[in-house]
């Protein structure tokens, strides 16, 4: 029998509609949904367990979404042809749905939670990374577990004058601002995308055009919840409570720990090791026989939040950082280029105890990217890797390889650099490595500057450099009172309540990436943050153009050459030669890398190579092929064949031309043989080109010297 399900439909602001469905599928989840837009569709389920784990004092949550390839009626590629191994596309929008709803869940809610959602069918008008969070959310809204939802998350571009919500592809082609918000109905919980070096009331702007969006989709949730008859949710008691316990620790430790904060150590590990002393002192007092029947979890989470509250408060109280710094003091920078002797380009950018030793690498068309996913395909020419190894924090950490978080933060500099290259003269491929050799707060912010710092060593030609800054929040609610920081530490990132990362140029912001923990962050706190943090950003381009100011003028010694000619369209197979014959003898002779691709003008043809010889050798023998012959012209010609007529004289690589017997000597030649052979060098003049066949008349003897004649006796 065909189930029963409720269906919640509503309309976007331009007319579309959009439904959420539940009770067809996955029926034995907590909670599953399927959000519809156009013939884009995602089924989303979500599953906690009923008890939590003993010792777990943080939320257990999983997010992973994923694109089914038949749903737009594609075969995997590879050997395996099936889904696998998420792709970074993928894994990115995970974190957008995870940084939505990790900081709305219940504080002392610690049961094991998963979120799953599959793309199952595709509209290539609807992009369904938009949709995933609405998903998530609804399916959390039809089921019992605790969460202070719903949430939803739109994109919002900017095109022209127009701000629109949940664009097509083609809209977004020519967008100059591209934002994934996602909230509450009453709050902004993150925000992250890309921009062409917009202003900060352009991007504030953008953010209010999605809430209004946001919360249509927040209501369409709650009525959906109350039809279904999920508004209980169930009870838990995940944390044991210790009330003496948490009061003795707060006593003894608030003080001591304010007075930490206020000292202002700049050394992390000095700060670490005074705050643990603190602790160690608090558990002095007690005997082995009392040590023993303390809880360690509770020790650790009650001194824990006592020490967070003193150093919020001490901040809010004195305007002082936990390093002494002010408000909106950067931490000391100091930076270097051209540090590695083989690479094309190189940078070290350090800020604070924050370090990243970046790499520039060029390549050719051969060395793209290939993207092989449900939705996008293509290729991809310029690609930056974040890579953060344990040492970095003085850590032991088995290297794994990137996790979600280097790839969401390699994904930030990416978009903060993109829009500076050079769009029109760039045949390049580039790759960007960050390696981040130290870190205490903002070590992709530092990818970004030293990023931009080691393209111009390379000598791309970007538009303009490009720094990064981590802004940060704290705040108390009761008060009112908030304090905005530039250029957080990793502590003020975990205690505060704001992590707000801006990059751009001198004309605008190129990239953003906000994460809010509280309710109620209003739009001049926001503003405030903007644009404290582009007065950050502008002093931290000045520093760097203390080092490399703009692009140099020329690539280092050991980059490789790139080559473009322009040929016509019937010259393509010429250069190519049959089954890929001449192409092939160029690269192997001249050890140039050649690749041939047809454009709307024509064809065009990159030559890249190691070193100069073998660029110039590759584009001699490709202009030889694509040369038009000229009447007049003296070509150095190769005797291919010999007629009784004359002699067939190759001209140039694949145009053979006819020299007659009447036009090899000025006297009279009764036999080609003999005076010619095949394979033989010789210069010839161009003398004619027959108007309906196209053929090329030749001559030798216009070159020789005209015998005298002889006078008659």
């Amino acid at each position: 029998m065909k189930p029963q399900y409720t269906v919640k439909k509503f309309t976007l602001a331009d007319g579309r509609e959009m439904s959420i469905e539940t009770g067809r599928l996955a029926k034995q989840a907590d909670g599953s949904v399927v959000v519809r837009m156009g013939d884009t569709m995602l089924l989303a389920t979500v599953v906690s367990s009923k008890e939590a784990k003993e010792g777990v004092d943080f939320l257990p949550l999983s997010v992973d979404y994923q694109e089914k390839f038949a749903a737009s009626g594609k075969i995997p590629g590879g050997f395996l042809k099936r889904e696998g191994k998420l792709s970074d596309y993928e894994v990115l929008i995970c974190r957008l749905v995870d940084r939505a709803l990790r900081p709305l869940f219940p504080s002392d809610y610690h049961a094991d939670t998963q979120v799953m959602i599959s793309l199952i069918s595709a509209d290539k008008n609807v992009l369904p990374d938009a949709l995933a969070a609405l998903a998530a959310s609804a399916a959390l809204a039809v089921s019992d577990i605790p969460f202070d939802g719903p949430i939803s998350e739109v994109r919002v571009i900017k095109k022209g004058d127009e701000y629109l919500v949940n664009p097509t592809p083609e809209d977004m082609e020519e967008a100059v601002l591209d934002l994934i918000v996602a909230g509450t109905a009453d709050n902004i919980m993150m925000v992250e995308g890309e921009s062409k070096e917009v202003s900060e009331d352009e991007m504030l702007e953008g953010i209010k055009v999605a809430h209004d969006a946001i919360k249509i989709q927040c209501q369409a949730q709650v009525e959906l919840a109350k039809e279904v008859g999920a508004t209980e949710k169930r009870e838990y008691d995940h944390e044991p409570k210790d009330e003496e316990l948490a009061k003795k620790i707060n006593d003894f430790c608030y003080d001591k720990c304010y007075e930490i904060a206020k000292k202002g150590s700049a050394n992390k590990t000095e700060r670490s090791e005074a705050f643990a002393a603190v602790k160690e002192e608090f558990l002095a007092q007690y005997s082995e026989e009392e040590l023993e029947e303390l809880d360690d979890f509770l020790v650790k989470k009650y001194f824990h939040d006592t020490q967070k509250n003193a150093v919020r408060n001490c901040v809010l109280d004195t305007k002082k950082r936990l390093d002494g710094r002010d408000l909106e003091e950067v931490r000391p920078i100091w930076s270097e280029v051209d540090v590695l002797p083989t690479a094309h380009g190189s940078a070290v950018f350090t800020r604070g105890e924050t370090q990243s030793l970046t790499t520039v690498t060029l390549g050719s068309k051969m060395d793209e990217q290939m993207i092989d996913g449900a939705i996008h395909s293509g290729y991809n020419k310029f690609i930056l890797h974040y890579n953060f190894p344990g040492f970095s924090t003085g850590e032991v950490r088995p290297n794994r390889g990137p996790g979600r978080r280097e790839v969401g933060h390699g994904n930030l500099a990416m978009r903060a650099l993109k829009p500076m290259l050079p769009t029109e003269d760039n045949p390049y491929t580039i790759r960007v490595v960050s390696d981040i050799l130290e870190s205490n707060g903002s070590s992709s912010m530092a990818t970004v500057c030293a990023g931009a710092l080691a393209l111009m060593d390379a000598g791309v030609k970007i538009k303009s450099p490009v720094s990064g800054i981590a802004m940060g929040m704290i705040s108390d609610g009761e008060s009112g009172r908030y304090a905005v920081l530039s250029d957080i530490l990793g502590d003020e990132d975990h205690l505060g309540d704001m992590d707000f990362k801006v990059t751009g140029t001198d004309n605008g912001i190129t990239a953003c990436q906000m994460d809010i923990k509280i309710d109620g962050l209003s739009y001049d706190v926001l503003k405030e943050a903007l644009s404290q943090a582009n007065r950050g950003r502008t002093h931290i381009l000045n520093e760097m153009r203390k080092t490399l100011a703009e692009p140099r003028g020329e690539m280092k010694e050991n980059a490789p050459r790139l080559v473009q000619i322009n040929i016509e369209r019937d010259q393509i197979g010429a250069v190519i030669g049959p089954g890929g014959k001449i192409v092939q003898e160029i690269q192997r002779e001249s050890g140039a890398t050649v690749t041939i691709e047809e454009t709307d003008k024509g064809g065009l043809v990159s030559v890249f190579a190691a070193n100069k010889e073998s660029l110039d050798d590759a584009v001699s023998r490709i202009k030889a092929i694509v040369a038009v012959p000229e009447i007049g012209e003296v070509y150095e010609g190769k005797v291919k064949a010999i007629m009784p007529f004359g002699a067939f004289v190759e001209i140039l690589p694949g145009k053979d031309g006819l020299l007659h017997i009447s036009e090899i000597k000025w006297e009279r030649v009764e036999k080609v043989e003999g005076v010619l052979e095949v394979g033989e060098e010789i210069k010839v003049k161009l003398i004619d080109i027959d108007k309906k066949t196209g053929k090329y008349r030749l001559s030798r003897k216009v070159l020789l010297p005209k015998p005298e004649k002889k006078e008659e006796s």
